[in-house]
């Protein structure tokens, strides 16, 4: 069995093979979404490739008609429902993958997994998440703090890339607002 697991804080993730039965047979019987005292149980797979369900309280198959918002299954045409094939979220032996999240780190690290981190690759795109992240006030310009990443191909001129700030309080806006709201009791005004 495959053990993938990953560790938010530093964002990197490690594919281990466990050959022996023994050291495996600690997640036997566990269902997703236990908390152990390091990781926690996310989900895997079966080795013909069908998905752990949350919810699904058996570690046979099952078939489910599934719909929008659940897991396994995504719709291609609104409404659309598919009965479909997916695995208990109890642990056993017939899993090829098992993917693990680790909640609390232990004393020693773990090579490639917690002693390296992976810097975030996109900043934030609304103005107000970019407000939260530098603690800028309503007076600020937020345009002046958004994360640019650096595009270098040889040969060419170094240049940036930087995210359209979404939900931004330009004039214009503030503008259509007022105006809206001059409209609103203009109608308030008339229907009296």
């Amino acid at each position: 069995m495959k053990l993938n697991i990953s560790f938010p804080a530093t964002g990197c993730q490690k594919l281990i093979e466990v050959n022996n039965e023994r050291k495996l047979h600690t997640f036997y019987e566990k269902c997703m979404a236990t908390k152990g005292y390091v990781v926690r149980i996310s989900g895997g797979n079966d080795k013909q490739g069908f998905p752990m369900k949350q919810g699904v309280l058996t570690h046979g198959r099952v078939r489910l008609l599934l719909s929008k918002g659940h897991s396994c299954y995504r719709p291609r045409r609104t409404g659309e429902r598919k009965c479909k094939s997916v695995r208990g979220c109890t642990v056993d032996a017939n899993l090829s993958v098992l993917n693990l999240v680790i909640v609390q780190k232990g004393e020693k690290d773990i090579p490639g997994l917690t002693d390296s981190t992976v810097p975030r690759r996109l900043g934030p795109k609304r103005a107000s998440r970019i407000r939260k992240l530098f603690n800028l006030s309503k007076e600020d310009d937020v345009r002046q703090y958004v994360v640019q990443k650096p595009l270098n191909k040889d040969g060419k001129k170094p240049r940036t890339k930087a995210p359209k700030i979404q939900r931004l309080l330009t004039p214009r806006v503030l503008q259509h607002k007022r105006w809206r709201i001059a409209l609103k009791k203009q109608r308030t005004k008339k229907n009296k």
